[in-house]
């Protein structure tokens, strides 16, 4: 089984800079496609950022393009998410998730797709 654990998170002023970071453990197996969501009190968990095992493909939600950056080290099953110019807007637990399937149906952009989640870390935003 693999495990995810998110760090990183915490309290922030608008237009400050945060660095996320998940952490897998256990048995894993290196060529994941992952990604990060986030969920705030009372609202749908919603898509934020994913890559591919290969780091060839990115994707943003329209709603943080320009300001985060995901990027991984594949060799020691880790993803980053650098969150610049953050937004109260942007305030949620935020949660990795991974998974093996490359033959999914599902877009990178579905929840649907992932097998595997972190338990979340805080992310705040102060205006």
């Amino acid at each position: 089984q693999v495990q995810l654990v998110e760090s990183g998170g915490g309290l922030v002023q608008a237009g400050g800079s945060l660095r996320l970071s998940c952490a897998a453990s256990g048995r894993t197996f290196s060529r994941y496609d992952m990604a990060w969501f986030r969920q705030a009190p009372g609202k749908e968990r919603e898509f934020v950022s994913a890559i591919t095992w290969s780091a060839g493909n990115t994707y943003y939600a329209d709603s943080v393009k320009g300001r985060f950056t995901i990027s991984r080290d594949s060799d020691k099953n880790t993803v980053f998410l650098q969150m610049n110019s953050l937004k109260p807007e942007d305030t949620a637990v935020y949660y990795c998730a991974a998974t093996t399937n490359f033959y999914s149906s599902y877009r990178p952009y579905n929840a649907l797709r992932y097998d595997y989640w972190g338990q979340g870390t805080q992310v705040t935003v102060s205006s």
